[in-house]
């Protein structure tokens, strides 16, 4: 799968509110519930090798309108009075174009009717987080095989597991 065939754009409220680690940490404070979502979805990205966008309706933070790129994964806080929803909508219409496969995660499956119109498949939020569960099973495995095959006169053998899973991060962002 290469980033050119598979883009993968996240509501992100929708994915904070339906999983459970996230509902907890947006009790402490969104900022780290936000983080969180991005983390797994950079790492997702660096490993899967598709593109990722995460739009986050506006009126939860100070500007509106922002897209920036953070660790890899594309984030859109929305303009005022557009949703998450009326964004990934025009966010499909302009990517469709380019004859990429495109999936959104949502949980708002009827207000997304028009995109999937359109031919972009749906994910629900149950389904992202099993794909990025799986995602971070295959990293530790590749991590973990890479630790037994060191051994502790090397490096590689030395460095804690944490360490290793950094430098995998950081070699697949490039």
């Amino acid at each position: 799968m290469t980033e050119a065939q598979n883009m993968l754009l996240v509501d992100g409220y929708n994915m904070i509110g339906s999983w459970p680690e996230l509902s907890e940490l947006a009790n402490i404070g969104m900022q780290e519930a936000r983080d969180r979502l991005l983390e797994r979805l950079a790492d997702f990205q660096a490993f899967s090798g598709w593109k990722v966008i995460a739009v986050f309706d506006a009126y939860q933070v100070p500007g509106l309108g922002k897209a920036f790129k953070q660790r890899n994964v594309q984030i859109y806080f929305t303009k005022e009075k557009e949703t998450a929803d009326e964004c990934i909508e025009r966010l499909v219409g302009e990517l469709s174009r380019r004859r990429r496969q495109i999936y959104v995660a949502t949980s708002d499956m009827i207000e997304q009717h028009v995109i999937f119109g359109q031919g972009a498949l749906r994910l629900s939020a149950r389904e992202l987080l099993t794909m990025l569960e799986q995602n971070e099973r295959e990293l530790q495995s590749k991590i973990d095989e890479e630790i037994r095959g060191h051994s502790r006169n090397t490096l590689a053998g030395k460095l804690s597991p944490e360490a290793k899973l950094l430098f995998e991060r950081w070699r697949r962002e490039k």
